[in-house]
């Protein structure tokens, strides 16, 4: 069996991986602040995360995996005042969606989805021991702060230069745009708009409520225990947000946080990290709707490795649908087929060992991707061959399972379907709407949209039908 590597951030090196206990690798993902549906940038780090545990299972350990769901914080307290809302009335909707997207794109159930709100005790607890050690204290305004110039180690993950942090410097709003190293809040004293929310709770220093920071790592070390194996995320979570969760654990318990860190790179969208700022956000309603399915997305993503970015192009999802419908094809076949050869069997064990190699290499998905094609060309070329050996067949059989049970490229194809069956329909609808109008310019574009995804239609006096080539 191949050693596992992967990439730890902390070293910013590839390094041998294995749990402490042996066993079991508690692993910890940082999931949706549910105020809006997660775009398909949440979704690329929470495929790749996915990805990790299945390969960490492959090399034959258990996983017990914790997905935080943020239900609340400053977004959520917003859009609760602006919908005249409970925060819980916000949440409870987008934590659904967000199930069933993942669903879609076939992620895997995570052991534990805890919600913030849940572990508020657990959190004053930890703040309290934070004060007691001398690293927090209770600020002017009523909330309490870590401060960071009392924690030398801070600023080992992100790499900051600790010459240039602002020693008592206090923001009480955190926030991903940050540049400034500064003391964070660890409890921020209720306003008047929390109450309303039902955002605010009792503590030892008033009514107030958590910072985004201190729900993680109160949530993580309650769950999995002090030290994790493994703390996972998307790279734009380094700093602050992992580089606070280290120093607010560790300044706690004395203890290493996490043993290894690992984070993927961001989806772009036209050369542009997604993000709802830019207005440049697709999530996974847009998928289906488009015809798009979970599979073809899993394609996508993994023929690039997690640590380089991913550009979102049309084409290439097009692509990627073709891949999958391949994919597809080829599990029809192998399924159907009355027996084997000597070299369908040798395929499928060297189809195995690369898989390995490659997921056992800091999750080289690419290369594991291409051994699949590579495979299901060769083992198409047995097939022809029309071989009579059971046990071939088998062992054929048997790894192309294994491997699609870590990739999932086979499309069900009854929803996809179905999905693009649904999206036609729209298309066809718009046409006919932009033909009454007399806009052809807008018709005639939609036709040819339709063309280009393989969809010929034909108008006649009873109306408008269509196929797919």
């Amino acid at each position: 069996m191949p050693e596992f590597r992967l990439y730890n951030t902390m070293s910013r090196s590839v390094e041998p991986f294995a749990p402490a206990d042996g066993e079991t690798v508690r692993l910890y993902t940082c999931g949706p602040t549910v105020y809006n549906p997660a775009h398909l940038g949440n979704f690329r780090t929470f495929l790749f995360e996915d990805l990790l545990r299945r390969a960490l299972r492959l090399r034959g350990w258990k996983v017990e995996q914790v997905m935080n769901l943020t239900d609340v914080d400053d977004k959520i307290i917003k859009r609760a005042s602006e919908q005249g809302k409970s925060i819980r009335e916000v949440t409870d909707p987008v934590v659904t969606i967000f199930h069933e997207d993942r669903k879609y794109l076939r992620i895997e159930d995570a052991e534990h989805y805890p919600r913030a709100t849940a572990y508020i005790a657990e959190m004053i607890q930890l703040v309290e021991r934070l004060i007691a050690n001398g690293v927090a204290y209770l600020a002017d305004d009523g909330s309490v702060y870590f401060a960071i110039g009392k924690f030398p180690a801070y600023g080992r993950l992100s790499r900051l230069d600790t010459r240039e942090i602002q020693s008592g410097a206090r923001v009480a709003q955190d926030d991903y745009s940050k540049e400034n190293a500064q003391d964070f809040a660890l409890w921020k004293a209720a306003k008047p708009e929390d109450e309303a929310c039902g955002a605010a709770w009792d503590s030892p220093w008033g009514r107030g409520r958590p910072g985004w920071h201190l729900e993680c790592s109160a949530m993580a070390m309650s769950i999995l225990g002090e030290t994790l194996d493994l703390h996972a995320g998307g790279i734009d979570l380094v700093f602050p947000h992992h580089e606070d969760e280290i120093a607010q654990s560790e300044a706690a318990t004395g203890k290493p946080f996490a043993r290894c860190w690992s984070h993927g790179e961001f989806l772009l969208t036209d050369g542009a990290k997604m993000a709802k700022r830019v207005g440049n956000v697709q999530n996974v309603a847009d998928l289906r709707a488009n015809g798009v399915s979970g599979a073809a997305v899993r394609h996508f993503v993994y023929s690039t490795h997690y640590r380089k970015q991913l550009n979102l192009a049309g084409e290439a999802l097009e692509g990627s649908m073709e891949a999958v419908r391949r994919v597809a094809d080829f599990a029809e076949r192998l399924k159907d087929a009355r027996g084997g050869t000597r070299g369908l069997e040798d395929a499928a064990d060297h189809l195995e060992n690369e898989v390995r190699n490659a997921l056992f290499d800091d999750l080289n998905a690419p290369g594991a991707v291409a051994a699949l094609f590579d495979f299901i060309r060769a083992a198409n070329k047995e097939l022809d061959a029309g071989g009579s050996d059971a046990g071939a067949l088998s062992r054929a059989r048997e790894v192309f399972a294994m491997v699609d049970g870590i990739f999932e490229l086979v499309p069900d194809r009854v929803n996809a379907d179905a999905a693009f069956a649904q999206w036609v329909e729209q298309q066809l609808e718009e046409r006919k709407q932009a033909r009454a109008r007399r806009d052809f310019a807008a018709a005639d574009a939609i036709r040819k949209g339709l063309e280009e995804k393989g969809v010929v239609i034909e108008d006649s006096a009873v109306g408008t039908k269509w196929k797919a080539r």
